[in-house]
């Protein structure tokens, strides 16, 4: 699925992105594969695992594709270290 962060509220470590055809789906940053500092207004590209209202491996699509892929494959390699 695709849209645009809309809101996020650093006290409650929550925010909503907008999806493209218009449903508001609540995420929490540690979703956020290719962090980048503020989010807010970004296009991202993520998936919507079962039918609750929460996104899940989100990806900001800033900067190259080559950027956006290789912050995340590294991103993941480093949650991999930190598992093991």
């Amino acid at each position: 699925m695709q849209g645009r962060i809309v809101k996020f509220n650093e006290t409650l470590n929550v925010g909503v992105i907008k999806a493209d055809d218009g449903r508001k789906i609540r995420f929490v940053p540690g979703e956020i594969r290719n962090p980048n500092g503020r989010i807010v207004g970004y296009d991202v590209d993520f998936v919507q695992p079962g039918p609750c209202r929460k996104a899940a491996d989100i990806i900001l699509l800033t900067g190259s594709p080559w950027e956006v892929f290789a912050n995340s494959a590294n991103n993941h390699a480093n949650a991999d270290r930190r598992a093991s």
